[in-house]
């Protein structure tokens, strides 16, 4: 009967070997070094584990001075541990080199450290082909060091870990060497996005390519094993008798083509595959090529910024083959009687692959439902208890949407929720106030709590204010007012959900803005500037949260006949969008996501002013004197030729229906 100590029981290799070690008749206890913050969350996982009876966890830390582990406890385990098994380190091509060190050398050193101190009988250390570097040709279980270029952190770690465990005389050790690791071959389960997963999104992609034969360059071969594989051999190995001082290669015993790889994959996702494989002289050719071009201005660049979009790092095109072909003879003879043996990645390349599409990739919130782009949306609509917030409310939700009614009238917002529940749709209410910068915050973490996402966010409530500058010398409060509602208030809701957006990679949002944004609008001062303040903040957000997947509409709203817009009597005379129109417009911003969508009056104007600006300023002038102040506004409310407010003359005509839905 034999003790164990294991590091890295938390981690993907880790919890599925000591599920098999627990289930051993040899392994009488079992120690999980944990550190505190992680202790909860593994006395849950062994909880359901085989025998947890046999498991005592003992606190400490790879990066603490003596693992962390109290003198109390060293003297308790001294004599009862006859195995450590070291598992913990850090997985991570891209990570740098003080990060890799810390992880990977310096608490390799210190588990020696405890190794020694315990007195154990043998230091299993889990090391990684990558140990093998660029060494070019057959690389056996007994190599090590042979003058091999070492081109990442994680190689160097690696190998110098390593390194430390076989120069070290205290402890006798044994050394594994896993291949790259991936899912469960039978379930899929994987932690995280690394090694071939990096490479799924863009095969993902390439789905919309018609299935067509392609050629394809030679990218030489890799190695790839699933996780229970690797698992199985460990809890195989580290039990056997008579091993020490050896070194196994936890690998598929004939190296795999890359190209034979990416078809295996291609064909679980349904996309292209690679039929032709171009010969090795030609390949290399087209590759030296590829290396040169990265010289020439900007090229590494757009490369780089093409990868990050598909969420591939640089360094793993650069490391995508393994020059090494790593002999397991030594290792699958000591197995052999086991009966555990690699499986071909044909035939679990599929389960990896669903596992992946459900749970793992980065862009999995971007599918829609069966029933369209807007099916199972949660989209927050601000300003939804009356006009065009309403509207948009109940088409998102006969498009399969749920809206997430946000206003600060909450019987119209019950109302309205009812309606869309009577007619087989999903809505929520939540009363707010977008000033209230406490509110916003609680409105968003309430809807997290409940709905789990937040998909989308229309910006519609805001204020309208018409009144001259004239009239407003002693009204700075307007414009206080329109910037409350219509920009801080966007501004703080966008910025409360976009964490949440930007950690899910999908999230597009909708701003209600104006055609006056487009043109020059006399007596809107406070309202089209408050407007054009999260015109422009938007445009600048949409480009730092380019690569996260977050994107935004601007919709130059033209009229609308809705509450707005009735203390402005002249507007009864004026052509106008019904709520229905400009909540199509909103949605058609939800389901296609362009950058704008306006009125061909309102582009007109937008060019007028670019090319014309002086001409339009006569006509605004023109329309500034014709069309008055509304007698609520503190005006007249006469037309200054015509017959009243409800009657326009035929200028006044003219200049609206050659400016049809525009804020004069």
């Amino acid at each position: 009967m034999a003790g164990y100590l294991v590091t890295g029981a938390t981690g993907f290799i880790g919890r599925q070997f000591t599920q098999l070690l627990l289930q051993r008749d040899d392994a009488e206890r079992v120690y999980l070094l944990v550190r505190a913050s992680s202790q909860d969350k593994l006395a849950n996982l062994v909880s359901g584990w085989p025998n947890p009876g046999r498991v005592t966890l003992v606190r400490g830390d790879l990066s603490a001075d003596r693992l962390g582990v109290r003198d109390e406890v060293r003297d308790e385990l001294r004599g009862k541990i006859d195995h450590v098994v070291h598992l913990a380190a850090l997985y991570d091509i891209t990570a740098d080199d003080e990060t890799s060190f810390l992880s990977n050398v310096d608490g390799t050193r210190k588990v020696i450290e405890l190794a020694a101190d315990l007195r154990a009988s043998c230091l299993h250390h889990v090391s990684s082909v990558a140990v093998a570097g660029d060494h070019e040709g057959v690389f056996t279980e007994d190599m090590f060091d042979a003058g091999q270029r070492l081109p990442t952190a994680y190689h160097r770690t690696k190998f110098e870990a390593e390194r430390l465990v076989r120069e070290q005389h205290e402890v006798p050790w044994r050394v594994y060497r896993p291949a790259i690791v991936v899912g469960h071959s039978q379930t899929g389960e994987m932690d995280k996005i690394d090694g071939p997963y990096y490479l799924f999104p863009a095969i993902d992609k390439l789905k919309a390519l018609p299935n067509v034969p392609l050629a394809g360059p030679d990218l030489g071969a890799t190695n790839i094993v699933p996780v229970d594989y690797v698992a199985k051999a460990l809890a195989e190995l580290v039990g056997k008798p008579g091993l020490d001082g050896c070194a196994f290669h936890l690998v598929s015993p004939e190296p795999q083509p890359v190209v034979s790889v990416y078809n295996a994959f291609a064909k679980a996702a349904g996309a292209p595959t690679i039929n032709v494989e171009l010969d090795q002289r030609l390949s290399k050719g087209i590759l030296r090529l590829v290396k040169l071009s990265e010289n020439l201005p900007g090229v590494t660049l757009v490369r780089n910024s093409f990868l990050e979009r598909l969420g591939i790092p640089p360094v793993l095109l650069e490391n995508i083959g393994f020059p090494s072909v790593f002999a397991s003879a030594a290792t699958r003879k000591v197995l052999a009687s086991s009966g555990i043996d690699v499986p071909r990645i044909e035939d679990y390349a599929a389960v990896l692959w669903r596992y992946w599409r459900e749970h793992l990739d980065p862009f999995r919130a971007r599918v829609p439902g069966p029933r369209g782009e807007l099916d199972g949306r949660r989209v927050i609509i601000t300003g939804a208890s009356s006009g065009i917030g309403r509207a948009t409310a109940i088409k998102v939700a006969a498009e399969g949407g749920v809206p997430l009614l946000i206003a600060r009238r909450q019987p119209e917002l019950e109302e309205l929720r009812d309606e869309i529940i009577a007619a087989g749709g999903s809505a929520s209410v939540y009363p707010t106030d977008l000033t209230d910068e406490e509110a916003v915050a609680k409105t968003v973490k309430q809807i997290l709590s409940e709905h789990g996402r937040i998909d989308m966010l229309v910006n519609n409530a805001g204020r309208s204010i018409r009144r001259s500058i004239k009239l407003s010398f002693d009204r700075f409060h307007d414009y206080e007012r329109a910037m409350a509602i219509n920009y801080f208030g966007s501004v703080r809701l966008i910025l409360a959900v976009l964490p949440h957006m930007i950690e899910r990679k999908y999230g597009h949002i909708v701003n209600v803005s104006s055609i006056g944004v487009q043109g020059i609008a006399p007596r809107f001062s406070a309202y089209v500037a408050s407007k054009a303040a999260l015109d422009y903040f938007s445009k600048i957000a949409a480009t730092e949260t380019h690569g996260d997947g977050i994107t935004f509409t601007t919709v130059h709203m033209p009229l609308v006949r809705t509450p707005m817009i009735r203390p402005t009597k002249i507007y009864d005379a004026f052509p106008t969008r019904s709520p229905n129109e400009a909540a199509a417009m909103v949605v058609r911003a939800l389901k296609e996501r362009p950058k704008h969508i306006g009125t061909p009056e309102g582009y007109l104007i937008q060019a007028a002013y670019t090319f014309l600006p002086g001409l339009v300023d006569m006509l605004a002038y023109e329309a500034y004197r014709i069309f008055p102040d509304s007698t609520a506004a503190g005006g007249s409310g006469e037309v200054k030729l015509g017959k009243g407010d409800r009657y326009l003359s035929k200028a006044a005509t003219s200049l609206v229906k050659l400016t049809r839905g525009f804020h004069w």
